[in-house]
């Protein structure tokens, strides 16, 4: 006859270790505190969900209706796209005002997210519009010269802010949440948060304009600002508590704040890294799928997988960091290690055009979004520890700032490179040998090679040493990367 005390035991047993499984992989599990639990992170990483959809229709749906159903000039539509970019150097100061601002109510942070809301709602709400009055084929009863052009650019100047301001305050109000120990943890649930909303939101708009025209065009981008303004309100509702201002903070001004934060020399290498790891990194975008498609004759859906691979690269180096971090790693040394892993990318896409090998170059791409997913998350877990006086927006918006405006010019950079040595070695000027279809390509590869090796000088001094005590609890640290 069975024991029930047995049965007992044994279900306690099972239950304690099914807790334990549950924390141990499901995502991001352990992220949750008690001051924070799992369901209230979650909803407020939904911020990062709306920039990322926000993000895939300027960058990717709207930049193929411009030029393709629209008709646009491809230098007009870059210079469009690039718009937003005006807001990054802007990201230090909503930061800051963030930290000191108190409303009426006594919040800091949610009348930036809130502002950040507005103006991205009123951006994508005229965008179809004025895209459509815009474009060469408008109806000529309408068309008034110059409206299309100014109302299409402030649209994108109103999203590109009201993304960096959202970002921004949300960051921030994540950082005071947080608790110190669990914040690698946020950081990388931000982070895929903002990743699964570009993927989401490029396959749904994809969806619906698979038979393109201007009401459904309309449709999609005015539906995306209804979505962000649910989206953000969702994510701040009942967030963040009233008259949390702090004293120092609160006194000091913007000038004499930003000298005293920039001037520590480590702060200074560290956004100097922070620049040549993002420029390197982004320096690809824009001439990766040309690469596979001209030079390794790969079809227009394999190309168009290339973006899954990067992501999924992506997803395993949040984990991956996540955990780490969490562990007791030196944030620095593991942006160190993306870095490299970068380097290793470039090479494989390099050596595939010669070698005529797609898997090479499929291994490339993946490892140069886990290289990148390793840096950008053990960048922004530092920014978030730079944290002094009240100071999170600050140090994020300086962070986020350097990281944008970098990210943008190695994009401009990387595709003016390509076109000029392609020009270059069209006229004869490179001679026979430099003249091969993929040199252009190339360059631009080995340009981000050297660009990581400068940020792994500027992140040297920055690694722990090695003799320095460690948390207990590390059980992975890289042991062998020279310090």
């Amino acid at each position: 006859m069975t024991n029930p005390h047995l049965i007992k035991r044994a279900n306690a047993r099972a239950s304690r270790l099914w807790t334990r499984v549950g924390t141990r992989f499901l995502p991001f599990a352990d992220a949750a505190t008690t001051e924070l639990p799992l369901a209230r992170l979650l909803r407020l990483a939904l911020f990062q969900v709306s920039v990322g959809m926000a993000y895939a229709l300027m960058v990717g749906t709207l930049n193929r209706v411009m030029v393709v159903e629209l008709g646009m000039s491809t230098a007009l539509v870059a210079l469009m796209v690039a718009l937003p970019l005006l807001a990054a150097p802007f990201r230090a100061l909503m930061g800051f005002r963030s930290d000191t601002h108190r409303s009426a109510l006594g919040w800091r942070r949610v009348p930036y997210l809130w502002l950040g809301t507005l103006l991205q709602f009123g951006g994508l709400s005229i965008m179809p519009f004025a895209l459509i009055l815009m474009a060469p084929g408008a109806n000529p009863a309408i068309h008034i010269p110059g409206l299309g052009a100014a109302a299409a650019a402030l649209a994108f100047v109103l999203v590109g802010f009201g993304m960096q301001t959202t970002q921004t305050a949300g960051l921030a109000l994540a950082t005071d949440q947080a608790r110190e120990d669990k914040r690698p943890r946020v950081v990388a649930l931000m982070y895929l948060m903002l990743l699964l909303g570009m993927v989401a939101a490029s396959v749904l708009f994809s969806l619906v304009l698979t038979e393109f025209s201007n009401t459904r065009l309309v449709g999609v981008v005015q539906g995306a600002a209804v979505l962000t303004v649910l989206f953000n309100a969702l994510a701040l509702w009942k967030q963040e508590p009233r008259g949390t201002v702090h004293p120092e903070a609160q006194a000091e001004p913007f000038r004499s704040a930003w000298a005293s934060f920039s001037g520590q020399p480590r702060t200074r290498r560290f956004l100097v890294a922070v620049a040549l790891g993002t420029a390197a990194f982004n320096m690809q975008d824009i001439v990766l799928e040309p690469y596979g498609g001209a030079i390794l004759q790969l079809s227009v859906a394999a190309t168009s997988l290339l973006t899954a691979v990067m992501a999924l690269g992506s997803v395993a180096a949040f984990a991956l960091a996540a955990r780490l971090l969490q562990q007791g790693s030196d944030p620095y040394r593991l942006a160190a290690v993306g870095s490299l892993i970068g380097v290793v990318a470039f090479a494989a896409v390099i050596f595939a055009a010669p070698l005529n090998s797609a898997a090479l170059f499929r291994v490339g791409i993946l490892l140069i979004g886990l290289g990148f997913g390793l840096f950008a998350v053990s960048t922004l877990v530092v920014a978030m520890s730079l944290d002094n006086a009240g100071r999170a927006g600050l140090a994020l918006g300086a962070w986020g700032a350097v990281q944008a405006g970098c990210g943008g010019l190695g994009l401009a950079l990387g595709g003016s490179l390509r076109d000029l040595m392609a020009y270059l070695a069209h006229i004869g000027w490179l001679g026979e040998a430099m003249s091969q279809a993929w040199v252009p390509y190339s360059l631009v590869y080995h340009l981000e090679i050297a660009l990581l090796f400068g940020t792994l000088i500027a992140l040297g001094p920055l690694v722990r040493p090695l003799s320095a005590p460690r948390t207990p609890r590390q059980s992975f640290g890289m042991p062998q990367f020279p310090g």
